[in-house]
């Protein structure tokens, strides 16, 4: 049985300001079958790179970075806005779709030898994804990869990527 993912995928115009149309992936993570062919065949892609840890991004890449770390036997960590992780951080501030924004990672968890792939469920303008990579690099870790559910074609955010961006479904 093939699944359609599109057809868990909500689209909230002028969310969360005027003028941006949001996908909510929220139908997705509720229905068990899509949520389960989600993972799967994300758990597939990030497996073909190889990594040694996954990178979750806050809050929706949590969700998917948990279920296949949990799949492929990987741990994961992550990558939160500003003030939301104690002890040494890095810290890195990028423009978004409607406005900035800073995260931050723990300087200690990633080792030199680490091959990362950062998960997120959106891929718009690709300033999350090329923050988290800057903050990646700040460790002494590779970034080989990044898996997210959705991407925005017309924002062209793999540009601002210098690795391998795989995603699901293309708008």
């Amino acid at each position: 049985m093939s699944i359609n993912l599109k057809n868990y995928i909500a689209e909230i115009p002028n969310f969360p300001v005027d003028g941006i149309l949001f996908y909510d992936i929220s139908p997705l993570l509720a229905d068990k079958q899509a949520w389960g062919e989600t993972v799967s065949q994300c758990s597939k892609i990030v497996s073909s790179m190889q990594p040694t840890i996954l990178v979750a991004l806050e809050s929706r890449g949590f969700f998917l970075a948990g279920a296949i770390a949990r799949e492929l036997n990987l741990g994961f960590m992550m990558v939160r806005k500003k003030g939301k992780l104690p002890g040494e951080l890095y810290s890195y501030s990028y423009e978004l779709e409607y406005g900035t924004d800073t995260l931050e990672i723990k300087k200690d968890l990633l080792k030199s030898t680490d091959r990362v792939v950062i998960l997120d469920d959106l891929l718009a303008t690709g300033g999350t994804l090329n923050a988290c990579d800057n903050l990646i690099n700040k460790t002494g870790a590779t970034v080989v990869g990044a898996v997210c559910i959705l991407e925005l074609l017309d924002l062209k955010g793999r540009d601002k990527c210098n690795f391998n961006v795989e995603t699901l479904l293309k708008y």
